[in-house]
């Protein structure tokens, strides 16, 4: 049973959470069957009974919604879907209104469902487990907590609190940092203890209730939308909203109506496109790609010690990840002092000297964008290194094949393209080059997790997946400034279609000069290289008006004290060319992207659909509420009409008579 009872001597009932057949409890169908059947039978022994333990025999308490049935919901299962999250809500209120103290004892995780379940307890009691995490997830799969989590939390913290540390965030939080946000009292170190606390509890506080019911009027709550609007950048995300709406209008009425509030709203967003591209994205592709989908299946040995060739930014970067996860790491530098700006963890030494490299069974190149400077580097170094030891360039867009025609070893030549800052950017896009052999490609992905990245394996190819699609976003957006398109009305357009920056300021952080290096590269080796208006562009920034891009401190805007400050009054002049629709700016942006990464797939640079939608909503910024740059294709209505719409326009960019989509 998903739900087992069991009475103890001293009048205390003990719900635990045990969906059979499963790694993790989930608020299924027949969890809330089971729940109903245990509130049934503590009803009805509630007069003998004198408090209630909930807890778990999985190695998480619970782990929230069943995903799986969730992301098949249609709007003909609005009516099924009611009166489950109905049931499911009516016996958590029956828990908390039984009468007698009602404690969880959270021996893992409790997110989303699990939290909601916990909530509706008097006392939260976690076990401090290094893997547990506490919170409502939901927002980040295009949901809301519909099991009485934003009713209770605006309730327990207040409308802001609730919605800025917890609702609209989507943080997991630890422990420790769990009890510190209210969200349980207590945190003990061993299984025993936290089963022992939960009874002293109970018998300590024989009258226990919640500290909810009537409605709770807050000022200001008009406020809150323009906060929203703000903090969304113009881009109307259904699910905060819902959030919001579901939040303010709860806090309106009492407890049981603002539940009946939020199944609505929770309701309507299952039902629609947007949580099913979030959940098959952030849920179902993440799983399977941080799952190994795409590690050959061999054997091999553990890094152990790395050699970062480098010490920029990115090279301390990639060191102090490496050494965070454990790792012993040698930095190397052209000179010690260089060397030593990556020297501020104890297992990282730095060095100058290439004899310091001996023995290193991992080497991680991290030097300019040049293959001759990356090549002599290599040549350097792969005689100081243990056998076998894994070869991998920290490029962006140079061939990895060709880069590995430099060693003697390519078989164990690999790309591990890092995106800066390394200590946020959550995904390593591991390339693949001609050469490269199964085992390389195994300890490069067991690296990448182990340091906490998620790993997206692709072929060779220029610029790979992340660069060369990101080009194209930003190409169209500067080409549009060459159309006439005024600036701000091109950072907006790609706010409002779901980007977190805009292309002109992204061009910024690349760095203008960069733009135009990488360029020239594939210049030299395409000889049917096009020449895009966007080239212009940058060009007459960097010659005529020395505006190379962020670091300079000026390029697309103005900074002021290293700050971005506001869109360089010289685009104006720009300005004047045709009007273009608002919507055909979004989608000019979107399918750009969008159309390259389906040659990438028909190219073969991709090798699955999931590895080129987690690869473009966590290292390119790819609007999340689309799923991905492919399921974005996928899931459009007509995607290729809207593309053939836009190549009559446009131009030929824009057809998608080429590509595998109808």
């Amino acid at each position: 049973m998903p739900v087992s009872y069991e009475r103890g001597h001293d009048g205390v009932a003990v719900l635990t959470l045990d969906a059979p057949g499963q790694s993790a409890n989930t608020m299924s169908r027949a969890y809330a069957k089971a729940m109903t059947a245990a509130l049934d039978r503590l009803e009805a022994e509630r007069d003998t009974l004198t408090g209630v333990i909930v807890t778990s025999a999985k190695s998480t308490f619970f782990a929230g919604g069943d995903l799986p049935e969730m992301i098949k919901a249609t709007p003909a299962d609005a009516p099924a879907l009611t009166e489950l999250l109905t049931t499911v809500k009516r016996d958590l209120r029956r828990l908390e209104t039984l009468g007698v103290p009602v404690v969880a004892a959270l021996n893992g995780s409790a997110l989303g469902g699990g939290l909601e379940i916990a909530l509706a307890c008097h006392h939260r009691i976690a076990l401090d487990v290094p893997e547990s995490r506490f919170g409502f997830p939901e927002v980040t799969l295009g949901l809301l907590p519909g099991a009485g989590g934003v009713t209770r939390t605006v309730r327990m913290f207040g409308l802001r609190k609730a919605l800025e540390s917890f609702l609209l965030s989507g943080k997991q939080l630890r422990p420790a940092d769990a009890l510190d946000a209210g969200l349980v009292d207590e945190v003990v170190a061993t299984p025993g203890a936290m089963l022992d606390r939960a009874r002293d509890w109970i018998a300590a506080h024989p009258d226990a209730v919640q500290p909810w019911g009537e409605p709770r009027p807050e000022k200001q709550l008009l406020a809150y939308p323009a906060v929203l609007r703000q903090r969304l950048k113009g881009n109307r995300l259904p699910a905060p909203e819902a959030i919001l709406a579901a939040a303010v209008e709860g806090l309106q009425v009492d407890l049981d109506t603002a539940l009946d509030i939020e199944t609505r709203y929770l309701v309507s967003l299952l039902t629609g496109q947007i949580a099913k591209n979030m959940i098959g994205a952030f849920f179902f592709d993440l799983r399977a790609v941080n799952g190994g989908a795409s590690r050959p299946a061999v054997e091999v040995p553990p890094a152990r010690r790395v050699a970062v060739l480098g010490a920029g930014m990115m090279g301390a970067g990639i060191a102090h990840a490496c050494a965070r996860a454990g790792l012993d790491v040698v930095v190397r530098d052209v000179t010690e002092e260089a060397a030593a700006r990556a020297a501020t963890h104890p297992r990282i030494t730095t060095t100058a000297d290439l004899a310091d490299l001996e023995g290193c069974d991992v080497v991680i190149e991290a030097v300019f964008e040049d293959i001759a400077l990356k090549r002599k580097v290599f040549a350097d170094v792969e005689p100081l290194l243990k056998d076998g030891a894994l070869l991998a360039s920290n490029t962006s867009t140079l061939p990895i094949t060709e880069l590995a025609g430099g060693v003697t070893r390519p078989g164990d030549f690999i790309g591990m393209h890092f995106f800066s800052p390394v200590a946020k950017m959550p995904l390593l896009e591991i390339v693949v080059g001609a050469e490269t052999g199964d085992a390389a490609l195994a300890r490069a992905f067991d690296l990448a997790r182990r340091i906490r990245k998620t790993p997206i394996v692709v072929n060779d190819g220029r610029g790979f997946f992340t660069s060369r699609v990101i080009g194209k976003y930003i190409d169209e957006a500067i080409g549009m400034l060459a159309e006439g398109v005024p600036a701000p009305s091109i950072e907006r357009a790609a706010l409002a279609a779901g980007y977190p920056t805009g292309p002109l300021a992204l061009a910024d952080e690349v760095s203008l000069s960069l733009l135009r290096h990488i360029r020239g590269q594939y210049e030299t080796a395409d000889p049917t290289f096009t020449v895009l208006p966007s080239h212009a562009v940058i060009d007459t920034l960097l010659t005529t008006h020395d505006r190379p891009g962020r670091a300079a401190g000026r390029g697309f805007y103005d900074y002021v004290d290293g700050r971005r400050a506001r869109l360089w009054s010289g685009l104006a002049e720009m300005a004047g060319g045709d009007r273009v629709p608002f919507e055909d700016l979004q989608d000019r942006m979107l399918f750009a992207e969008s159309l390259d990464a389906l040659r990438c797939l028909d190219e073969g640079v991709l090798r699955s659909e999931a590895d080129g939608d987690i690869g473009s909503l966590l290292g390119i910024g790819f609007p999340a509420w689309t799923g991905g740059a492919i399921r974005f294709a996928r899931q459009h209505a007509d995607f290729a009409g809207r593309a053939r719409a836009l190549a009559g326009r446009y131009g030929d960019r824009f057809s998608p008579e080429v590509l595998p989509v109808t």
